[in-house]
Formats: structure tokens, C-alpha cells, sequence
């Protein structure tokens, strides 16, 4: 059982090989994850992790500069994969839920019991999509528009997320 895909990949028929040996490409795809045939979106943000540890390591201006450097380089980024596939946001495309989850983490120490309820609720909001996100997801093209829907469930994720850990007694800490 293979839980990668293997078929062509994008309206212009790229292979697996190709996204991973093309830099932009690999970083778009979540370092590969994003060739998962199910849920990349969810695998994508499991590849976020590693890098919300290392991130977290840091101080908190350290930590905002990086998210906001993953986050404008993913406008970049997801534009160009988009073109290189023929297709706008791929689902394939997970660079957006590695920003999307650093964004839900941003103002809440680390636990692992944080970081899990950040992940539960980003992947809630990114797939749900309540308004607006779903209207920017609908409306905004490019690399933008892949980004922005993603950034904006990050906010609500890592709203809600602090609240939980604010006020309410739910073991956090």
C-alpha cells in the first residue's frame, strides 16, 4: 500500500520526482507531504511540526520574524508551484498549512497538549472554513489567495486557542 501518489501530478502531468527535485516545488509540497493521495492538507501540517518545535526554541520576536518570513515567502512560493502545475491551489500545495499552524501557535507557550489542540483547531478552521475564509479562498488567486485562506484559519485556530489557554481550566499547562 502506497500512501503517496503516483500518478501525473497537476494539469501539466508533473511527476512525483520532479516535485520533489525542484526547490520550489518540494518547499510548495510541504518537503513532500504534500504528495500524500489523501489528506495533504493534514500531512502537510504534520510536516509543520518539526519546524514549530525548532521555531518555538526561540524568543518571541525571533519566532514572529521567522512565521512572517514563512508566511510572505509562501505567497512566492505557492504562485510559482501553482504555475509550474497548470493549476491553482493543488492540494497538493501545503506550504500554506505550514504558515497556517505557525500562526495558530504564535502567542501560546509550548506543550504538547497546546500544540495538539492548535493542530485539531487549525485543521477544523482550514477545512471548514467559516466566513470570510471561504469567500478568500473562492475569490483570491495566486499565490495570495492560496496563502490568505490558510493564514486567516491560523488567526481564528490560534484565537481560540488562546482563549482556551487564557480562561479556561483545560490542563494546558
Amino acid at each position: 500500500m502506497n500512501i503517496f501518489q503516483r500518478n501525473a501530478i497537476g494539469k501539466n502531468q508533473l511527476t512525483a520526482k520532479q516535485i520533489l527535485t525542484d526547490p520550489i516545488l518540494f518547499l510548495a509540497f510541504g518537503f513532500g507531504s504534500g504528495l500524500a493521495k489523501k489528506a495533504p492538507g493534514t500531512f502537510g501540517t504534520v510536516a509543520a511540526i518539526p519546524m514549530y518545535c525548532l521555531f518555538a526554541q526561540t524568543d518571541l520576536w525571533l519566532y514572529s520574524v521567522l512565521t512572517v518570513l514563512v508566511t510572505v515567502a509562501g505567497i512566492w512560493i505557492c504562485g510559482l508551484a501553482a504555475e509550474k502545475l497548470g493549476e491553482h491551489d493543488y492540494g497538493g500545495i501545503v506550504w500554506d498549512e505550514i504558515a497556517g499552524l505557525l500562526i495558530t501557535m504564535w502567542l501560546v507557550p509550548f506543550t504538547w497538549q497546546t500544540l495538539t489542540a492548535g493542530f485539531v483547531l487549525f485543521r477544523l478552521f482550514d477545512i471548514i472554513k467559516p466566513w470570510p475564509i471561504r469567500w478568500i479562498d473562492q475569490k483570491v488567486h495566486g499565490g495570495l489567495g492560496i496563502m490568505l485562506d490558510d493564514v486567516l484559519a491560523g488567526i481564528f485556530a490560534a484565537a481560540v486557542l488562546w482563549l482556551l489557554q487564557s480562561y479556561a481550566a483545560v490542563g494546558f499547562e
